[in-house]
C-alpha cells in the first residue's frame, strides 16, 4: 500500500527500456528496484558501500520475486516505493511497489528483494549491527518486522 512507503521516488520510462510494443521489458523492474534500493540508503543516510565497507560488511540478494500485475509504457511517470519490511538477523527484506504517478491506488509490479548481510571475503552472513537496525527504523514510518533468519546463507 502507497502510504506505507516513506521512500518514494520519481522514475520516467525510456525508449531503452521498452519492447516493440512499447511496453516496459519486465527485466528492467529489477533494474527500477536497483535504483530504488541505492537512493533508499542515501535517503536514509547510509552511504552504501562505503558505509558497509568501513565495517567490513556487504550486502549481497539472495533472492529477488517480482509479480506484475500491470504494463507500464514508454514515457509513462512512475514512482517507484522502496521499504525494509523485515530484519533479520543477519537478512532484510526490501519489498518495492512500483505507481504510475498520481495513480497511486493500482499498483502496477510488486518485488521483493532478500538480502544477506555478510563478510565480503568469505561470503558469510554476519549480525546486521545494532546502529545500521537503529537507522532503519528511525527512518521507516511503517517499522519493519524482527523475525529470526529462517536459514543462515553463505
Amino acid at each position: 500500500m502507497y502510504a506505507d512507503f516513506r521512500h518514494r521516488m520519481p522514475l520516467r520510462v525510456r525508449w531503452a527500456e521498452v519492447d516493440k510494443q512499447g511496453v516496459v521489458f519486465n527485466a528492467h523492474y529489477l533494474l527500477y528496484c536497483d535504483i530504488c534500493v541505492t537512493e533508499y540508503w542515501r535517503a536514509a543516510e547510509v552511504r552504501y558501500p562505503d558505509d558497509f565497507a568501513a565495517q567490513g560488511s556487504d550486502l549481497f540478494v539472495r533472492k529477488s520475486t517480482v509479480e506484475y500485475l500491470s504494463a507500464a509504457y514508454y514515457d509513462d511517470e512512475l514512482e517507484v516505493c522502496g521499504r525494509i519490511a523485515r530484519l533479520g538477523s543477519s537478512s532484510m527484506r526490501f519489498v518495492v511497489e512500483i505507481y504510475r504517478r498520481r495513480q497511486y491506488e493500482a499498483v502496477l509490479v510488486t518485488a521483493e528483494l532478500i538480502y544477506v548481510h555478510a563478510d565480503p571475503a568469505s561470503r558469510t552472513a554476519l549480525e546486521i549491527p545494532g546502529p545500521l537496525r537503529a537507522r532503519i527504523r528511525a527512518f521507516e514510518t511503517t517499522p519493519p518486522e524482527d523475525a529470526p533468519d529462517a536459514n543462515r546463507t553463505r
